[in-house]
């Protein structure tokens, strides 16, 4: 079985932001405690492309990325493989793996 994510890169004035959630948590609401994520409302922002693990890689590949909003298990597998976030950054709501990992440009 292929497994596909969906890709969105979103280019802003002076940041780059990626998001990536895994096909089949797109159109869900998870939610566990104090964490609430729905992924179904605000699929638009994470409905770029649905690719492939290798051609999400090749799309982040010399990326620099501002802020990266990564949800489900083969998002998160790229994401690492790809240096957006590093295991020990990883949480989980409802035993779905999740990560945010943001740069922080201070004025010189």
């Amino acid at each position: 079985m292929i497994v596909m994510l969906f890709i969105k890169i979103h280019n802003l004035e002076n940041n780059t932001v990626v998001a990536m959630c895994d096909e089949a948590l797109i159109d869900k609401v998870l939610e566990d405690d104090n964490i609430f994520f729905d992924i179904k409302t605000y699929a638009s922002f994470y409905k770029g492309d649905l690719v492939e693990k290798k051609k999400a890689l090749s799309m982040l590949d010399g990326l620099k990325v501002n802020s990266a909003n990564i949800v489900g298990k083969e998002s998160i597998d790229v994401a690492i493989e790809a240096k957006l976030i590093e295991k020990e950054n990883i949480n989980f709501v409802n035993e779905i793996p999740y990560a945010q990992s943001f740069l922080i440009n201070y004025p010189d």
